[in-house]
């Protein structure tokens, strides 16, 4: 059962940018029959992180998804460029969108955000010990920063009100360490 029945006949880009990559394949799948499969490629890795303060706070980013059309609120996080250790990236993007530091990491969880379609890999870390700077935001960044108790996030995301798969896992695996 863990052998690959999907066979590739032929593989097509599509599309291209510094982001993503964009394959349709022909194939046979499992029944052996003929179809088509398209693929989405990151050229980066997604890093997740739920920073925690010692008064059991943590943080969320809450900014517009061009994708999805909407607001969305959710943990900070990130792309790091394949090649660079993912921890370093998590670190870079916690200062960059809180202008938190953080000298204890523990990682979470691996997820793969969305596997019928994108071969994306992301880490959710957990950031304890926290020193408070300057953020510094990309230019395609309007973030909104907001400090709760992550007892109060972890309800926001029982209730619907955050959406994105990669914070849900996080929060609901940090909910469970520290028992909520």
């Amino acid at each position: 059962m863990e052998q690959n029945p999907w066979k590739t006949k032929t593989s097509k880009l599509i599309y291209e940018n510094p982001w993503i990559k964009v394959e349709e394949h022909e194939v046979i799948n499992p029944a052996g029959n003929d179809g088509i499969y398209g693929t989405v490629h990151f050229k980066n890795r997604a890093m997740a992180i739920i920073p925690v303060d010692a008064e059991g706070n943590t943080w969320l980013i809450g900014q517009y998804r061009y994708s999805l059309n909407e607001y969305s609120w959710e943990i900070p996080m990130g792309g790091g460029p394949i090649g660079i250790d993912f921890l370093e990236s998590a670190k870079r993007e916690l200062k960059e969108e809180t202008g938190l530091t953080a000298s204890k990491w523990t990682e979470l969880l691996k997820i793969h955000t969305s596997n019928s379609v994108t071969d994306e890999v992301g880490i959710v870390y957990l950031a304890e010990v926290l020193t408070q700077g300057e953020t510094s935001f990309e230019d395609t960044e309007i973030l909104q920063i907001r400090k709760l108790p992550l007892k109060e996030v972890v309800d926001m995301a029982m209730k619907g009100e955050i959406t994105d798969s990669i914070s849900l896992a996080g929060i609901f695996k940090a909910a469970r360490i520290f028992g909520y």
